[in-house]
């Protein structure tokens, strides 16, 4: 049996600081923890939005830990407060803009070690 693989909290967790926040990854193959999932933090800044993209790979769940977002799933628009989670289908494109007061902090996870990113197309 495999023994379970502990990331400190003061541990290098791969940031990417972005203009519009920054994202955090706290599992993954990358980061050397985990195989078959992807755990990270971001955090957008208020009246910032991330770009729109999609991942092919699999399905991304959204956990708003604080903050207000309002996020665009291909044609829709849906609006998140603290608490609320999302599931994103694979391929579909998607952004939040952060429309609270302040910064809009979030978990997202994938079910893959190794995140894909695909930027929407013009």
């Amino acid at each position: 049996m495999k023994t379970g693989i502990m990331r400190r909290a003061e541990a290098d967790k791969g940031t990417s600081t972005e203009s519009w926040g920054s994202l955090s990854w706290l599992a993954s193959r990358k980061a050397g923890n985990a195989e078959g999932i992807t755990l990270g933090r971001v955090v957008i800044r208020a009246g910032m939005a991330n770009p729109r993209h999609r991942h092919m790979s699999g399905e991304e769940v959204l956990h708003l830990l604080s903050g207000r977002l309002e996020h665009s799933l291909g044609g829709e628009k849906v609006v998140l407060e603290a608490g609320d989670t999302l599931v994103i289908p694979a391929g579909v494109v998607h952004n939040a803009t952060s429309t609270g007061g302040g910064d809009a902090e979030m978990v997202v996870a994938y079910p893959t070690g190794t995140r894909d990113f695909e930027p929407e197309k013009p």
